[in-house]
């Protein structure tokens, strides 16, 4: 097992300039501590070192990496994974990841630093070779909404193509054919993914999506109002809405209703998700269910699982469908 003087070591540094680099110190440079962190990846080493001889006994924590705490979609999120914790009488550690790599990385590393061996870990903004290093060092991490093949037996992920498709049929079968799309503006793989699928079905509908149809804003209600007062701005016509969203599908609907437009007798609109919000919008929200409670809990059954000792089937994954459901704000044109 490496020990500090052995990165130290590898790295050409001191053995004070890895403690600072642990403990997130002051006085190293950016290149030092890069470093240090890459020597630390390949050899292995993780803080609290001296407590790794107990690694075969349980520390009785399960750790939770997410973006949002406000989110209503990762607030679902995080009580899968809750439930999974209690029903095991553990505790639950969150680190909060937002939306980059750096914000990342620190959030797995402190629940490394507590020793944490089982971690459901939502990442958008990491790269692929940086969490297969996680994986190979951590026995019980495990990705959720986040496909990789290398480790696939680790992931628990959504189809999220299939689920843009999904959108866009139920939005054509009801014999919509101007369709107009609102997405996050973040450029990670969920809305590229939903967006992809949405032209799939578009394109064999023998229909297009121009551009000038497409807006991106925060993935909130708020970036939903923006998305929306933009689109209308441009004169374009649409009978329908798809959102990125539940979230921006409300603020979409406050918008069009600010401006006379009714929903859904003028304008359909549609959401993805289908958290609580969904059902308490006026109209209720036409939406994608998402089942990430239950992929949530799964996640952590595997991690636990991982864990304890068992190794991860080759040639498995965890893909999950969404499914349409059918309410008020999407009728037939």
């Amino acid at each position: 097992m490496a020990t500090i003087k052995d990165v130290a070591a590898a790295a050409g540094v001191s053995v004070a300039t890895v403690s600072r680099v642990v403990n997130n110190g002051p006085k190293v440079s950016a290149k030092n501590r890069k470093l240090v962190k890459q020597v630390m990846l390949d050899l292995g080493y993780r803080p609290n070192a001296n407590a790794r001889a107990l690694v075969t006994q349980s520390n009785r924590t399960l750790g939770l990496v997410f973006s949002e705490l406000t989110d209503p979609f990762f607030a679902t999120l995080a009580g899968g994974v809750e439930k999974i914790a209690r029903s095991n009488n553990i505790q639950l550690l969150i680190s909060n990841g937002l939306v980059s790599a750096e914000t990342e990385q620190r959030a797995i590393e402190t629940l490394l630093e507590h020793r944490v061996e089982a971690m459901v870990v939502h990442s958008k903004a990491l790269d692929d070779e940086t969490l297969i290093g996680f994986a190979n060092q951590v026995p019980g991490f495990v990705l959720i909404n986040r496909y990789i093949p290398e480790i696939a037996n680790r992931c628990v992920w959504l189809d999220n193509v299939t689920g843009g498709r999904l959108m866009a049929e139920y939005a054509i079968n009801q014999g919509h054919e101007h369709v107009a799309v609102i997405s996050s503006q973040y450029r990670i793989d969920d809305p590229n993914h939903r967006l992809e699928g949405i032209r799939n079905a578009i394109n064999n509908a023998n229909l297009s999506l121009p551009e000038s149809m497409i807006e991106y804003a925060t993935p909130d209600q708020e970036g939903g109002e923006l998305a929306m007062q933009n689109l209308l701005a441009t004169g374009a016509k649409f009978t329908a809405v798809l959102a990125y969203n539940d979230a921006m599908a409300s603020g979409a609907m406050t918008m069009l209703q600010d401006h006379g437009i009714s929903v859904p007798e003028q304008v359909s609109v549609m959401g993805y998700d289908d958290v609580l919000l969904a059902k308490y919008c006026r109209p209720k929200l036409t939406t994608l269910r998402y089942p990430v409670e239950m992929m949530a809990a799964k996640a952590a059954e595997l991690a636990l699982k991982y864990a304890s000792g068992s190794k991860p089937e080759e040639g498995l994954t965890f893909k999950y469908t969404p499914t349409v459901v059918k309410r008020d704000s999407m009728v037939r044109v």
